[in-house]
């Protein structure tokens, strides 16, 4: 569930997705109508024959959301604050049990069952898009935490002075790392877009590539906050993997190098010294993955390395 798209899949136990369905979120509407989409996500899943076959909903929703009350309120689906989607979710199901957690959770959960986290008994998977969310695998297991947001890095203040974040705090992760703030930066210290006009984080990417040393600098400073966070992180739970993911992660090395750049220099206590720093494989299907995957309790455990 997200602010442009509400997709639905029907997933085995392997992680094979069986019988797909998709609307658009219609996220200037009011709740209701938001509602309506869902519900017809739901019905077409139900009109396949393997429904029969569903024992459990689970439901990885853009946040805030609590778990433990069930609601969701997504920053960018205005209609919908402190919305009761699980309620209204079991009510249309047929009163299977239904699931929720946070977006970057349910990514965190794909990647751990069926991704680049798998095998790994304490990870750190974050989401690097519009936003910067995340989760953590702790102990082998997916660690939600009591409202479905634990492992929420991109709300870790890395600039004590830094710029105002909307969600009240200062010099968070994501005011830094986040697509929009990438282009932001680097629109603001003098980089025009190409030919194409793309004024995005994508079009940042190409021209970092392309050498453009403003465009590099965006994308180094993203990267050093991200490295930050994560070196906070694995210093309080002791993670050996960051899986990072999201449309931000495909400008490839041009993230990735001056993020492993960046986390040799915080992340030098003995015990985080070894964190290794990956792209996510499950891909645009992360969603889907790991909203099923929060179903199945501790099933899809599978534990080697620490």
């Amino acid at each position: 569930m997200g602010g442009t798209k509400i997709a639905g899949a029907l997933v085995d136990d392997g992680g094979r997705i069986l019988v797909r369905a998709r609307r658009p979120t219609p996220a200037g509407e009011d709740g209701e109508t938001v509602m309506a989409a869902v519900a017809e996500v739901l019905a077409e899943l139900a009109g396949s024959p393997l429904w029969a076959r569903a024992r459990a909903v689970g439901i990885g929703s853009a946040g805030p959301v609590d778990a433990s009350a069930g609601t969701v309120s997504p920053v960018n689906v205005p209609g919908w604050r402190g919305y009761p989607l699980v309620e209204r979710v079991r009510a249309a199901v047929g009163g299977l049990p239904v699931e929720l957690v946070g977006d970057g959770v349910a990514m965190t959960a794909a990647e751990h069952w069926r991704g680049a986290a798998r095998g790994h008994d304490d990870a750190l998977c974050l989401v690097v898009s519009t936003g910067v969310g995340g989760g953590l695998v702790l102990g082998g297991r997916l660690h939600p935490g009591p409202t479905g947001n634990a492992g929420h890095i991109g709300h870790i203040s890395v600039e004590l002075d830094g710029d105002p974040c909307p969600c009240g705090g200062r010099g968070c992760v994501e005011r830094i790392a986040s697509g929009p703030n990438i282009a932001r930066r680097a629109l603001a210290l003098g980089w025009r877009p190409g030919p194409d006009g793309d004024a995005t984080a994508t079009g940042v990417a190409v021209a970092a590539r392309a050498g453009d040393p403003v465009a590099r600098a965006s994308y180094e400073r993203a990267a050093r906050a991200l490295a930050a966070g994560i070196a906070a992180t694995a210093a309080l739970v002791e993670v050996r993997i960051a899986v990072v993911g999201g449309g931000v992660a495909g400008a490839g090395e041009v993230l990735f190098a001056p993020l492993r750049r960046a986390l040799r220099e915080y992340a030098t206590l003995s015990f985080v010294r070894d964190l290794a720093v990956v792209p996510a494989s499950t891909g645009t299907d992360a969603g889907l993955l790991g909203a099923a995957a929060a179903t199945f309790g501790p099933r899809p455990r599978v534990t080697a390395r620490r």
